[in-house]
């Protein structure tokens, strides 16, 4: 079996426990709202699973507007938010969905439903992402800016998918 054992990510999770703590007082702190954020995403098989990160909006962000994709300076965003996104922070709680089983530490991001009908129907081999389990960072995330559109990164995610038997790549996208 490749990867972590269970008791390696746990172990993991309780050695990042103050700075998840910490995170938790700060979103708490400087705004309204619940502290966690959780979404469906698509993943392996076409599976739907809930994602949880911190959440770096303000609360009930698409309210108005429903499922939209956050931009560079997108003003539904918190200080705070700004500051964990930078430094990917929010995504720490995805190491429950780690553990749980429906994502991997590598490997392409995971999408919302809405958002993998119209990529699946508009660019090609987009439905390739289907192949493996999506991951909280990938070679898309470490090589393009923030606001790069699902054309292009559907380029990195075919690359990875076909490269990702090799550890020392998994290792090099981990690191960065």
């Amino acid at each position: 079996r490749r990867g972590y054992s269970r008791g390696d990510r746990v172990k993991g999770l309780v050695i990042l426990s103050p700075l998840l703590l910490l995170t938790v007082i700060l979103v708490r702190w400087t705004s309204k709202g619940p502290v966690f954020y959780s979404q469906i995403r698509v993943g392996r098989n076409s599976q739907q699973f809930n994602i949880y990160k911190f959440r770096t909006m303000i609360e009930n962000a698409e309210a108005k507007t429903g499922a939209v994709l956050a931009s560079k300076n997108d003003p539904r965003i918190t200080r705070l938010g700004r500051i964990l996104r930078a430094s990917h922070l929010d995504e720490l709680p995805q190491l429950f969905n780690v553990l749980h089983g429906d994502m991997s530490f590598v490997g392409p991001r995971p999408e919302r439903p809405e958002f993998v009908e119209i990529y699946e129907r508009d660019i090609a081999k987009y439905t390739r992402r289907r192949e493996v389990k999506p991951g909280i960072t990938g070679l898309a995330q470490i090589c393009l800016p923030y606001d790069a559109t699902a054309s292009e990164k559907i380029q990195y995610d075919v690359y990875y998918i076909d490269q990702r038997h090799s550890i020392l790549f998994n290792l090099l996208i981990s690191y960065y």
